[in-house]
């Protein structure tokens, strides 16, 4: 499978920042569209439970890491509570906008249960498969400013936040199933992390597609209205789901790492636009 690639001169900084807590969110805070509005607070319910199990499956491998794992995994932890932090504040203004999230974190908690009667490293291979998604979310986030395009202020930079520190972090898990399964054939850690890859994609798109749905039929948009829409704005225009395939496609491949695919430089534009917005609101 080849050898970590993290670049040594990476920096994981936790960047302990707060959204929207003093500001009112629309209903439709994205654009004032209903289905990227959907589809983003369905993935926002997942991610405080989420992030919680990611931290314990890398965590629980962290025991004999290299001293540089070992920092990387602490600010990973970092990162990743705050993350949950803002997600739950997030959260608690999509419900103050009206809607009912009760069902979406139901099915969090039956995945998460599911997830919790797996061996460990079964655990740690789900976590670095949605880390992978994560990441490649992250750099379609940052890259193309059509995905947040007319967002509601406040949640455009937390998603954009949050997508700089995905970025960042996005070998932790993978260097960490590294070294959980140093004295594994290269096939059978393949064959795993793949089919672990293969149930993850699966069950992510049906739930994220069912919550998003059950949050549009909200709205009063169901049935053959609600899924083309769906369809049209994940694969057509802005075309996320499209878009991160050949991101999808390298996980399996030979000699793959997160860190093939240098995205710094998506974070360093981010981050100097954000300074930016930030100096130009201060004065």
């Amino acid at each position: 499978m080849g050898k970590a690639k993290t670049p040594a001169d990476l920096s994981i900084t936790p960047r302990d920042r707060r959204f929207g807590r003093r500001s009112r969110q629309d209903r439709w805070w994205l654009g004032g569209d209903p289905v990227a509005t959907a589809f983003y607070n369905a993935l926002s319910v997942t991610f405080p439970k989420g992030e919680a199990f990611f931290i314990e499956s890398v965590k629980a491998f962290r025991d004999g890491t290299p001293d540089r794992l070992g920092r990387e995994i602490r600010a990973f932890t970092q990162q990743e509570v705050m993350h949950s932090r803002e997600h739950v504040a997030f959260n608690r203004r999509v419900v103050d906008a009206g809607y009912d999230v009760s069902r979406l974190e139901a099915r969090v908690d039956q995945v998460l249960a599911l997830a919790a009667s797996r061996p460990p490293i079964v655990s740690l291979a789900a976590t670095m498969a949605l880390e992978h998604y994560t990441a490649i979310f992250a750099g379609e986030i940052l890259r193309d400013p059509r995905q947040l395009k007319g967002a509601d202020a406040e949640s455009a930079a937390m998603w954009r936040w949050h997508a700089i520190e995905e970025i960042e972090h996005k070998g932790v898990a993978y260097d960490t199933w590294m070294h959980a399964t140093r004295n594994w054939s290269r096939w059978k850690r393949w064959r795993v992390k793949s089919l672990l890859m293969l149930v993850i994609t699966g069950d992510f798109w049906k739930h994220r597609i069912e919550g998003a749905l059950d949050l549009l039929r909200q709205d009063g948009i169901s049935g053959p209205r609600a899924w083309a829409a769906l369809f049209w704005y994940l694969t057509v225009r802005p075309g996320l789901l499209r878009r991160i395939v050949p991101g999808w496609i390298a996980y399996f491949l030979p000699g793959f790492h997160p860190w093939n695919h240098d995205q710094r430089a998506l974070i360093d534009k981010a981050e100097s636009d954000y300074e930016a917005a930030r100096l130009a609101t201060a004065a």
